[in-house]
């Protein structure tokens, strides 16, 4: 004799509270895209906007190596300390903002260029079982000839550091945008399911 409520239909689904929350994203994003305006001026606010943007980051990977820190046995002295060291250089940074930005912008030339050393050297020991190892080795060429380009003078080290931050800025704001459409459009869908 068989049960009969192996055989029953399952439950129909419930309204999650992620899908709820569709405007968290499109907060998010729009907060990103603003960053990015802000950043793109090429004024004195692109200065304090960039500094505090890498203080803040700085401040909270220290907490999460704090948080890390008290999780774990191993390497745990690593932790406390990457985390001090974080803490104080993006309270320095939050401090001073002019003389965070030049380093910033001193830096980055030297981190494009060797990023794109990284890319070159991966596409070319990969060219055997990677087909597209070209379009690495031409990414990495060209971040190779930025990052010299950069290099060799402060402005173009700033304007290079400014782009930079901006795009990625815009990029995470238009991708949190199309995250929270993408979450509300699956939100109307459940809720006309769930209607029926």
């Amino acid at each position: 004799m068989s049960d009969d409520s192996t055989l029953a239909a399952p439950p129909a689904p419930e309204r999650d509270d992620v899908d709820r929350l569709w405007w968290m994203p499109l907060v998010s994003g729009i907060a990103w895209m603003l960053f990015a305006f802000v950043v793109l001026s090429f004024d004195v606010t692109t200065v304090y906007a960039v500094a505090a943007f890498f203080g803040v980051g700085l401040i909270t990977g220290g907490l999460i190596d704090f948080a890390i820190a008290s999780a774990v046995t191993r390497w745990r002295w690593l932790h406390i300390v990457l985390g001090v060291l974080e803490v104080g250089a993006g309270i320095i940074a939050l401090a001073w903002p002019g003389r965070t930005f030049l380093v910033l912008a001193a830096l980055i030339g030297w981190f494009v260029l060797l990023a794109g050393v990284v890319d070159v050297i991966i596409a070319l020991s990969t060219r055997r079982w990677n087909e597209l190892w070209w379009l690495s080795l031409l990414v990495g060429a060209l971040a190779i000839a930025l990052g010299v380009w950069a290099v060799g003078y402060a402005g173009r080290s700033i304007a290079l550091l400014v782009f930079w931050v901006g795009a990625m800025a815009l990029a995470r704001g238009l991708s949190h945008l199309v995250t929270a459409f993408a979450l509300r459009q699956a939100d109307t869908e459940l809720s006309h399911y769930l209607v029926r």
